[in-house]
């Protein structure tokens, strides 16, 4: 199963298609976790249905994702990559954690109000919800560490506030998880408008790249990336969040410091730089979007590693749920 070290988890929602923000900010960092945790990264399908998605489209983005975590360098038989939606655990979990959340904590959530604000039209339970079955995502596999996000920190404070509240009345029942402070990813905005994170579902097709596009387009969108009137490549993140921005994506792809990529670009114009992080990128992503295509073809052998690592989450998954389930008073299930 895994080695009895400490156990990391992680995982991005089947919504969208992932971007370079993705892979810069959690995905490439993840390939060296599993020389020192035992790691599970999942597919986050329950947690995309707060939002109405389009059946079919929905799974293929799901095992899409799921391809592209393999290609990327995560090795299916090192990690356990898993669907969440296959098993049943999570959603089990979720109901017994939100008895043991208050009101009040859900409604400090920011994220709520963030995206109640963008789906007016469909404020869910669910989605006032989520951040429980976030806690039962990370404490059913009793994890002791997990990657946090500055948007997720809340998130990992409600699992940890639920966690304790839970062992204060029952014992040690769960690992009370800690976050994972790590190597930092690139910090990516949007191309757009450098204020605010790239993101899977902006509206503006040139503020986000994917990590699906072609070189024609990388070079494309970065060449029409928002700066400033200046011509010096300097990383000034206040002053010139646009410019820096694409420094901190070269930086990344190319593995140098800040101070390097200037010296490199000194006395040269935007243009110029601009097309060397656009070829800088492409050639970063050539070898997974070359992997990605030689998987998708493979469709035995992902399903292959879909069932096995689905049946070693729900092995550990259900090892935690009967536990909880005594714990509360829950009638035994007859075996």
């Amino acid at each position: 199963m895994f080695h009895d070290r400490k156990i990391l988890y992680s995982g991005m929602q089947a919504t969208g298609n992932l971007t370079i923000g993705n892979y810069l900010g959690a995905l490439k960092n993840w390939n060296s976790l599993n020389e020192e945790y035992d790691c599970l990264f999942g597919v986050m399908d329950l947690h995309s249905l707060t939002v109405r998605q389009n059946p079919a489209e929905f799974r293929q983005r799901a095992r899409s994702l799921y391809t592209l975590y393999v290609a990327s360098g995560l090795d299916p038989e090192k990690n356990c990559i898993y669907f969440q939606s296959h098993v049943s655990g999570h959603a089990e979990l979720a109901w017994i954690l939100d008895c043991f959340t208050y009101m009040g904590e859900l409604n400090r959530m920011t994220q709520f109000k963030d995206k109640s604000a963008k789906h007016a039209d469909n404020i869910n339970a669910g989605l006032y919800t989520y951040p429980v079955l976030m806690a039962a995502d990370i404490l059913l596999y009793q994890s002791d560490v997990v990657p946090v996000g500055v948007d997720q920190k809340q998130h990992l404070e409600i699992t940890r506030d639920i966690a304790g509240r839970f062992n204060g009345i029952y014992g040690d029942v769960f690992t009370i998880p800690e976050p994972y402070i790590g190597r930092q990813g690139a910090h990516v905005m949007s191309l757009q408008n450098p204020e605010k994170k790239m993101s899977k579902s902006d509206e503006n097709p040139n503020a986000s790249v994917y990590l699906l596009d072609d070189t024609d387009t990388i070079i494309r969108k970065f060449k029409r990336a928002v700066t400033d009137s200046d011509t010096q490549v300097r990383y000034a993140p206040e002053e010139k969040p646009g410019i820096s921005n694409l420094i901190e994506i070269y930086a990344a792809a190319e593995n140098k410091t800040f101070e390097e990529v200037e010296k490199e670009f000194e006395g040269k114009g935007y243009g110029d730089f601009k097309l060397a992080v656009g070829e800088a990128v492409a050639s970063m992503l050539k070898p997974m979007q070359e992997k990605y295509k030689e998987l998708s073809k493979e469709k035995s052998y992902i399903d292959s590693r879909i069932k096995e690592n689905d049946e070693k989450a729900q092995y550990m998954a259900d090892k935690t749920l009967r536990k909880v389930q005594k714990k509360v008073g829950l009638t035994e299930r007859i075996r």
